[in-house]
């Protein structure tokens, strides 16, 4: 048996090398797209993380029987293409949900209290320089929306409400007027209501540009934008002149549109708008409870069990597929 991994995002593989070698499974790892498209061949299961596994990827896998993402998000990876071919696809969704949180919450404190300009100005040697002429919100005084209310978009409102922020909510898939003690609004309501708006979606052909021009001029004034989620969620044009118009107050993003972005992005030109290169999942914690658990479903699916978190069940149904 030979399991591939495409790319990881940590210092090394060695918990995937010792999980593997105690099974005598062999463990190959790709270095680029040709690359991968040669090692996958022959491989009975793969480990992908960033890498975009499309179709020319998938159809050159005359092996493969599962596909096990590192992560939560599944739009890398070519779900139709994987079920024809009777490839189980499967993440884990439930391995961050502090640190994705923690993430979304620094930076809507550090972009509140103007932590990162401040810092800069005091280092410069302006400590006498520094205006007070920027809105800052009494968290308290406050409301926090946040949209997608699933594990993150939850441990977040719990958080925040602890620092005493009014939460509310926007879910397609909750029905209550009122979940986990957060009043559930339609999506216009919340995106006019906060000031602070905080998204929690995966990227979707329904999300992609989830926030653009319409949804930037119903924000009320000053309002501060998180996205800790996917980089296509957001419109990036029309947030630059949502900011350069002042209308925007500030900007959290651990994800753009480009996945690596030239730093003549007109975003940067923004002091009130702090990027993060894709790190809101990690710890040292996150990242080797990722590893394991990665490596034990993609396991027990080559070895017949259904995955705890399977993304395309419709496989279920394939002839090549027999899992328990």
């Amino acid at each position: 048996m030979k399991i591939v991994i495409s790319d990881y995002a940590w210092p090394n593989i060695d918990i995937e090398r010792n999980f593997f070698i105690n099974k005598s499974i062999d463990l190959d790892v790709s270095s680029g797209k040709e690359d991968l498209i040669d090692k996958i061949k022959d491989a009975d299961g793969l480990l992908f993380c960033f890498e975009d596994i499309n179709e020319d990827v998938l159809r050159s896998a005359k092996n493969l029987k599962a596909a096990q993402r590192y992560g939560i998000g599944v739009d890398n990876i070519n779900i139709k293409v994987a079920t024809e071919l009777g490839i189980v696809v499967s993440n884990i969704p439930d391995y961050c949900i502090d640190e994705v949180s923690d993430h979304a919450l620094s930076m809507i404190l550090a972009i509140n209290r103007m932590i990162v300009p401040d810092s800069k100005m005091v280092k410069l040697g302006k400590w006498n320089d520094v205006k007070k002429n920027n809105r800052v919100f009494r968290l308290t005084d406050a409301t926090l929306g946040i949209i997608g209310f699933g594990r993150i978009g939850r441990r977040l409102a719990n958080k925040a409400k602890a620092l005493g922020l009014k939460v509310i909510a926007y879910d397609p898939y909750i029905n209550e007027q009122v979940y986990d003690g957060v009043n559930i609004l339609p999506f216009d309501d919340v995106v006019s209501s906060s000031d602070i708006l905080s998204l929690h979606v995966p990227l979707t052909k329904e999300t992609n540009h989830l926030i653009s021009y319409k949804e930037l001029e119903k924000m009320k004034d000053n309002t501060i934008l998180i996205n800790v989620s996917r980089g296509g969620l957001i419109d990036e044009k029309a947030l630059s002149e949502y900011l350069k118009s002042g209308k925007v107050r500030g900007v959290g993003m651990d994800v753009m549109e480009d996945h690596n972005p030239s730093s003549s992005n007109p975003l940067f030109e923004y002091e009130n708008v702090i990027v993060t290169p894709h790190t809101a999942f990690f710890s040292q914690e996150s990242s080797e409870e990722l590893q394991i658990r990665s490596c034990e479903q993609l396991y027990g699916v080559l070895n017949g069990n259904k995955p705890k978190f399977l993304i395309n069940p419709e496989v279920l149904n394939h002839p090549d597929v027999n899992l328990t």
